[in-house]
């Protein structure tokens, strides 16, 4: 039987937990802050779900799972281990699954990291996103650097993979402060950062205050990528290269859960706002669910299934999807793949065109952004998927 093309990416999980203690000024993920949560009903819903998308997936190897948000730190230790057993009872598992759950840096987080290691919980993956109280302040978050160590200090003697996320071009930063602070968190990490230049995204608090010009202090371009350049530059040297544009891992140490969705896999999306790919009877399909925690839970609860759509992808699709998402990684993307999924191969005049710009590399079966295509790739992607 020839193999499905999610195989190339594998099989994994994501679970939503849309909850935060507060909403940060730059974050627009779903995420909403609740005075009263009923655990126990969110546990039935989670584990109706899985369920619901095992009856098309049994038989899958599952590769990874992970609990994002919001802020997943503030499950309760038994709902995380109800839903991991419930994962394990399901689907067969590699050997060694990944199973990882995001996590913010308070102490009364931090106390419940050998809970989750109990459960299941293989990585922790830390939003600290500075090490400056200042400007811990101006993001909006709850921690001090102080309370960030310390958190991180408890996780890595529990948990053998611990991950951290900062973020760069911040007001008032510059490339002198941006390598000081790097350079202290390579200090610090075990084998993998996520780094983030900051964005304004529209409909957030930071996107309101940047419209109204009130955000000042923001970096520019230039220096913006001086940022960029520092950062590659420092990880590469403390053996932590980028395997991903924002993603840094010592060898062996990559997300393998990202890694799914960079490799175009299959992945099962529960929870409120959660997307998935999923294959079914040779026809991968796009999933989306309601945005809103109650309006998940009451369809979920009405036996409706936890999605809003399903639509199927054709070829072409596919190809783009794929072509978008592997393109971020060091390792690139198999142009054989792409014909398959598109029907017809990238236009060869095109990949000369940025091949001799220095922007790809491009051999007979692979091709890569390089150090200067991986700023602008973006751009990139439009030259070679448009017309």
């Amino acid at each position: 039987m020839t193999a499905e093309d999610w195989q190339n990416g594998g099989f994994g999980l994501y679970l939503h937990w849309p909850f935060c203690q507060a909403k940060c000024p730059y974050c627009d993920f779903n995420s909403h802050v609740a005075a009263e949560i009923d655990q126990d009903r969110w546990q039935r819903a989670y584990l109706s779900e899985i369920d619901r998308l095992a009856a098309e997936t049994r038989e899958r190897p599952l590769n990874s799972v992970f609990f994002g948000g919001g802020t997943p730190s503030l499950m309760n230790r038994d709902l995380v281990a109800a839903i991991l057993e419930k994962v394990r009872a399901t689907w067969p598992t590699a050997n060694d699954p990944e199973v990882t759950l995001e996590a913010n840096p308070t102490s009364v987080e931090a106390g419940r990291f050998q809970g989750y290691r109990d459960a299941g919980v293989t990585r922790v993956s830390m939003g600290i996103q500075a090490l400056n109280d200042a400007d811990l302040k101006r993001l909006g978050r709850l921690h001090s650097v102080a309370e960030a160590k310390a958190a991180f200090d408890i996780a890595r003697n529990v948990f053998d993979r611990v991950s951290f996320d900062l973020i760069y071009a911040r007001q008032d930063q510059t490339p002198a402060d941006w390598h000081a602070e790097l350079a202290e968190a390579l200090s610090m990490a075990i084998d993998h950062l996520s780094l983030y230049q900051l964005t304004i995204e529209p409909g957030t608090a930071f996107g309101d205050r940047f419209a109204k010009g009130l955000l000042r202090g923001l970096p520019d371009d230039d220096r913006a990528a001086d940022m960029y350049e520092i950062t590659q530059e420092l990880c590469e040297a403390a053996g932590m290269p980028a395997y991903e544009i924002s993603n840094h891992a010592s060898d062996m140490a990559q997300s393998r859960h990202n890694l799914i969705y960079w490799r175009y896999g299959d992945y099962l999306g529960i929870g409120p706002g959660a997307h998935g790919r999923i294959t079914v009877d040779g026809q991968r399909m796009a999933t989306e669910t309601p945005l809103g925690p109650t309006a998940w839970l009451t369809q979920v609860e009405a036996g409706k299934g936890g999605e809003s759509t399903r639509q199927a992808l054709s070829g072409p699709e596919q190809a783009q999807e794929y072509l978008m998402m592997s393109l971020r990684l060091a390792e690139g993307s198999d142009l054989a793949r792409f014909t398959r999924l598109n029907g017809a191969s990238l236009d060869p005049a095109k990949l000369r065109e940025l091949e001799d710009s220095g922007f790809i590399e491009a051999g007979a079966d692979r091709i890569k952004a390089t150090a200067a295509g991986r700023p602008i790739l973006n751009a990139i992607l439009r030259a070679l998927l448009t017309g």
